[in-house]
């Protein structure tokens, strides 16, 4: 295993927030929408999709800028543009733009001057090229109209001042001291404005992860039931200064095939105990015969078959401390007769000094009971509270819909930070 000294593991002041977390749908084309999780405010969470929703949630509010993160790495911003209903849950739609990605060539030859007066509006996130391009040639018009109508001249500056008068109660509002306010697309980071590339308003730290880019569509983010083009990462929002951590983890790939198999025989004990429960549930259920009987044992004799296994390597903690987490869907012949068609398994361990794995946790369930058991499927690493370090995003699904859970990985225990509502 490759060892590198480990970094500073002083954790952040605890922040009361308020911080968002969502998950970004990035689709081939570039479309990009967000759905809400959470909301931390004063060291709890709530439900993004309910908090402060009058009617749109305060997580959705037009203008508010997301950075998105993969394991850890910035990978661009998302302004949310409107939000609207997609069956029972809140989602919104807005701009993407990757990070790394050129600043629009609106007005190249533009003095700094009109620059000086759109200063509270991000030249990347929102889009006032339309109307910053259109105010230049407006005093040229009005010239002409006075010498043939006075009144004509009248109609036009009531118009120029309808548009300022939302600005200001918009202004107001994020005045309010007892709002809680996240990040907003008019109030860009002071650490962009000393950065090459301050348009995308991240810091150097995140750029580093610009080279990952290309492998985004790896077969390991995609979430299952979704299309193969569409791309999930969690996103963030806070108004606070935000220096994202990677919390991967290298490993040689020799390394990393031996601690896959490991986790993978974790995993199948893991099935083989629910097999055998299901059996034997099964047994008192109805009435057993001869060859009922051998069930149990050909459970134990035959390995189960996997497909679509997520192996993911984490250091939530910068400290050099692996965290493996596995994430499969299993199956055993039909001779077997295990009880079930297929099993799901959501599996995470720790790694000691001498190799040996320790599992914090483990879920299992089978096609038969997601209505009381749901089953995993991981999103990713995120720092959900803004203390540095990672927790754990999964996806719950059953058959009430789905939800989203954060764990938090202390020792070799997960501890649940969040537990949203299915949908």
């Amino acid at each position: 295993m490759i060892t590198v000294p480990p970094q500073s593991t002083r954790r952040e002041a605890a922040r009361k927030g308020p911080r968002a977390l969502g998950l970004l749908e990035l689709a081939a084309n570039g479309k990009a929408r967000l759905i809400p999780i959470t909301v931390m405010f004063d060291g709890k969470f709530y439900d993004a999709g309910s908090y402060k929703a009058s009617p749109v949630p305060m997580a959705l509010e037009r203008d508010t800028v997301y950075e998105a993160v993969r394991t850890g790495v910035s990978q661009g911003l998302f302004t949310v543009g409107g939000a609207f209903h997609r069956g029972n849950a809140w989602v919104a739609d807005g701009k993407w733009e990757p990070v790394g990605a050129a600043p629009p060539k609106k007005r190249p030859s533009e003095p700094s001057a009109p620059r000086d007066d759109d200063q509270d509006k991000p030249p990347v996130l929102r889009r006032p090229g339309s109307g910053a391009g259109s105010e230049p040639p407006k005093p040229t018009p009005p010239v002409s109209p006075p010498a043939d109508t006075p009144a004509a001249t009248a109609p036009e500056p009531s118009p120029a001042a309808t548009p300022a008068a939302p600005e200001q109660s918009g202004q107001d509002n994020e005045n309010d001291k007892d709002r809680p306010v996240l990040r907003r697309g008019n109030q860009p980071s002071p650490s962009t404005k000393n950065e090459p590339n301050s348009t995308t308003g991240m810091s150097s730290r995140a750029r580093v992860g610009t080279p990952n880019l290309p492998t985004a569509n790896t077969g390991e983010q995609k979430i299952g039931g979704e299309k193969p083009a569409l791309q999930m990462m969690p996103a963030i929002s806070d108004a606070g200064s935000s220096d994202p951590r990677p919390y991967s983890y290298v490993v040689k790939p020799a390394e990393e095939q031996q601690l896959r198999t490991k986790m993978l025989g974790l995993a199948s004990a893991q099935i083989r105990d629910r097999a055998r429960q299901l059996a034997s549930e099964d047994g008192k259920a109805q009435v057993r015969t001869s060859s009922q009987k051998n069930e149990t044992p050909a459970i134990s004799s035959v390995p189960p078959s996997f497909e679509d296994t997520q192996f993911r390597i984490f250091d939530l903690s910068n400290a050099n401390e692996p965290v493996l987490v596995l994430t499969t869907k299993a199956s055993f012949p039909a001779k077997s007769s295990s009880g079930a068609d297929l099993y799901y398994v959501a599996l995470v361990a720790r790694e000691d000094t001498s190799g040996e794995l320790h599992k914090a946790f483990s879920n299992v369930t089978d096609s038969r009971h997601l209505d009381i058991q749901p089953r995993l499927e991981l999103i990713d690493a995120v720092d959900a509270d803004g203390d540095g370090r990672g927790e754990l995003l999964f996806r719950q699904i059953s058959d009430k819909g789905s939800a989203f859970v954060i764990y938090r990985v202390i020792g070799e225990q997960l501890w649940a930070l969040f537990q949203g509502t299915p949908e």
